[in-house]
């Protein structure tokens, strides 16, 4: 019985691996709420100069997030001093209303494209810095407190 249990959780062990994910963390909001002028930031490095790679931003809402949609801005920062800043728009619920991404009850987890076959050309250290760019119709200055994201955070895969 020991024995089979033993292949069991072995099994389960090895198909949840994912040999394509190469760097992933996640960085929790103050409450559940997203302040306009917190940046978070990761840093990564040991990437394979050749390797081309998949980058995501992955997001965690609640039910008590009050938008379909997000914007975010999100700078990539290179050893060598270099940056590119994108403004990035996402959809995060259907027209009826239905949150998209996985997971159950009210809590749903959104794999977000960023930047797709990217290479790192040099080693070092590189950073991504994502803050929300959230504004209501009509109004110049963002939303202060962004309620309903949990978590933020970045995942990069290798390109097929």
């Amino acid at each position: 019985m020991l024995k089979s249990l033993g292949v069991f959780l072995l099994v389960i062990f090895m198909v949840s691996c994912n040999k394509q994910t190469v760097k992933s963390d996640y960085s929790p909001t103050q409450n559940g709420r997203w302040n306009k002028d917190s940046v978070v930031k990761f840093s990564f490095q040991e990437l394979d100069t050749l390797q081309k790679y998949n980058m995501f931003i992955n997001l965690r809402n609640d039910g008590t997030y009050p938008y379909s949609n997000l914007f975010l801005i999100a700078e990539l920062k290179f050893p060598n001093g270099d940056a590119v800043r994108d403004t990035l728009e996402y959809e995060m619920a259907k027209p009826d209303g239905q949150w998209l991404g996985t997971g159950y009850g009210s809590l749903k987890e959104n794999k977000l494209w960023y930047k797709e076959n990217v290479v790192f050309p040099s080693s070092g250290v590189y950073t991504l810095e994502i803050s929300h760019a959230m504004r209501k119709n009509g109004q110049v200055d963002g939303i202060v407190e962004l309620e309903g994201i949990t978590d933020v955070g970045y995942l990069i895969e290798k390109s097929n």
